[in-house]
């Protein structure tokens, strides 16, 4: 089957790769497995029950969800009527999703939980255009419909005539918008991004002719879908064959990973970030000798890696010393991951090479790539035969890159966007010329990889006119043992400070180590026993910096940035400016009469 549209790729899935276990979910305590055949009935039932509540081709459809199973069955049939998809994070405030619901106008709200439907509900009346809400749990809150009611209809419908569904399928054209995916953004309303079915269509395609993936691999499934990355994944997972299951939560995933032993992962780089901190602790807690094992293997694999990135052989004693690296640590740590995994794929934001080069010691393959909601989810991948370590790879077929005078990455492909909703002159700025601004900063090796240094409107520009790119040193001191996140701040400012969440579990521990008396946060984060440790930490991090890029003052903050207060966006990106506004006041302190002089 060609496929120009989402909806010929779903039905290409369907028919190519037909298999009892399609899709797995946890239910109950117990794996229940989706076939090809129930994934296909749900899906077209919920299509045509959407239809005959109202939903007309061209109409949008808000999607409130956490990923689940009946996210890819609520989406597949939103886009079988020709309807347009608006996926939104449930974990934004409800003003948010006010805004977007607002802007968007859907006639429609699918929502996860009783919960969720609940937020929808005391927003309806902001929202003119929606008209029904639709939870996916069996037992809906008063007021709104549960998926099953819904598919209940369109099994009626479909018992009398199956046509319907298939014409309505038939009629979208590859030009026509799939979804509006609305961008986190660091900065400002989010905007909503129209994609249209060639958009993501391609995207697909493109990853489908360099990477490597059969109906003989398990992939579990735990990022946000409303992000375009885990989503096009998704759809590349399903067009592949490949068996997807869906994790508990992001709490469960160690637990999962174990249970279901998958063989390929899409992953962002601050949980990989996180499991490289839990790795290293616990050879940190270990004995002597254990300790001095990892530790020798560790940087045995660390002299594989630099190698590889220099694409220099590996000499033969140090390939003897890696096999027993391997059999020694590396071994049961794949144990860990289920003992198949094959490689992750990461995006979202830079991962450091000491993390991707760890991995990669351990025998699994972080495959890091690029790409934007704007360029529907990917422009670049690293892949088999193509592969580097700090860079995101190299362009998709199809997609062509360039570098502007000012270091902004530009992009030109059949996967850029239609353009933002209701926003031409946001549009205008974007595209230019068929090329797209991406905001970000980077550069070409002499071999076409290419490696991302910063966003361009996340640059630090000091009072001095000194441009510092933030984010490699944020990378560099979250591999900390004891920083959890952090922000550098010194925008128009004379020198660089940090602002500094630590990891209160290994804090409290290093606390209690040292006989430290505590009864708040506050107290603990004011002790000098804490307080160089973490200048520590600074100071071993400046030592590679030029001395305008390097930190002069940190503050200590008793809470995590989060989502739902701001200051991480759904992906986890840091929103310098609302961090900025936020703690106005303690990052005036840290520069005080400094910045009179």
């Amino acid at each position: 089957m060609t496929i120009h549209t989402l909806n010929h790729l779903f039905r290409a899935s369907i028919q190519n790769n037909p298999r009892p276990d399609r899709m797995m979910y946890k239910s109950e305590g117990k794996w229940v497995s989706v076939s090809s055949e129930r994934l296909d009935r749900e899906t077209t039932a919920t299509s045509q029950g959407l239809v005959g509540l109202g939903l007309l081709p061209g109409d949008r459809v808000a999607l409130v969800s956490e990923t689940r199973y009946e996210w890819c069955v609520a989406d597949l049939g939103i886009l079988g009527a020709g309807g347009i998809n608006v996926p939104v994070y449930p974990t934004l405030l409800t003003d948010q999703i006010a805004y977007i619901l607002q802007d968007s106008k859907p006639k429609m709200v699918i929502c996860s939980t009783p919960e969720h439907a609940a937020r929808i509900e005391s927003i309806k009346d902001t929202v003119p255009s929606l008209e029904l809400i639709v939870c996916m749990d069996p037992r809906p809150r008063p007021g709104a419909l549960s998926l099953r009611d819904v598919q209940k209809i369109g099994l009626d419908r479909l018992a009398v005539d199956r046509s319907d569904h298939d014409r309505l399928a038939a009629l979208v054209k590859p030009d026509d918008i799939a979804t509006i995916v609305y961008t986190s953004g660091t900065t400002g309303n989010p905007k909503g991004a129209m994609l249209t079915h060639d958009n993501m269509v391609q995207s697909i395609l493109g990853s489908a002719k360099v990477l490597d993936t059969s109906p003989e691999d398990i992939a579990l499934s735990f990022l946000p879908l409303s992000h375009v990355f885990e989503r096009a994944a998704h759809y590349y997972l399903l067009l592949q064959g490949v068996r997807i299951c869906y994790a508990e939560s992001i709490e469960k995933v160690p637990e999962n990973i174990v249970e279901l032993r998958p063989t390929v992962m899409v992953a962002v780089p601050r949980l990989l970030e996180k499991a490289y901190a839990r790795v290293l602790k616990v050879a940190e807690e270990s004995c002597g000798a254990k300790r001095r094992t990892f530790f020798w293997a560790k940087e045995v694999g660390r002299r594989v890696a630099s190698l590889k990135v220099q694409n220099q052989p590996v000499p033969r004693l140090l390939s003897l010393q890696a096999r027993m690296a391997d059999r020694l640590v590396f071994s049961k740590l794949r144990q860990r991951f289920g003992g198949q995994l094959r490689f992750f794929i990461s995006a979202g934001a830079p991962l450091s090479v000491e993390v991707a080069g760890f991995f990669s010691s351990a025998g699994i393959n972080v495959l890091e790539g690029y790409g934007l909601t704007e360029v529907s989810g990917g422009m670049t991948i690293n892949h088999k035969g193509a592969a580097r370590l700090g860079s995101v790879g190299k362009a998709l077929p199809g997609v062509e890159i360039r570098i502007n005078d000012d270091g902004e990455i530009l992009t030109r492909s059949r996967m850029v966007m239609r353009g933002y909703l209701n926003q031409p002159e946001a549009t205008r700025e974007a595209i230019q010329d068929g090329w797209f601004y991406t905001g970000d900063i980077g550069r070409f090796d002499t071999d076409g990889f290419l490696y991302i240094t910063d966003r361009k409107k996340d640059l630090i520009v000091t009072a001095g006119g000194k441009n510092i790119a933030p984010q490699p040193t944020e990378n560099r001191l979250k591999q900390h043992r004891y920083i959890a996140e952090l922000a550098l701040i010194g925008d128009r400012h004379k020198y660089v400070v940090a602002l500094i969440v630590p990891n209160f579990e290994e804090l409290e521990a290093f606390a209690a180590g040292q006989g430290i008396a505590w009864d708040s946060r506050a107290r603990l984060l004011d002790n000098g026993h804490v307080l160089a440790l973490f200048q520590g930490a600074i100071d071993e991090a400046n030592q590679s910096l030029s001395r305008y890029e390097q930190i002069k003052k940190f503050a200590l903050l008793d809470r995590d940035f989060s989502i739902e207060t701001g200051e991480l966006t759904p992906t986890l990106k840091v929103k310098r400016r609302v961090i900025q506004e936020k703690y106005g006041d303690l990052i005036r302190k840290l520069y005080g009469d400094d910045e009179q002089k």
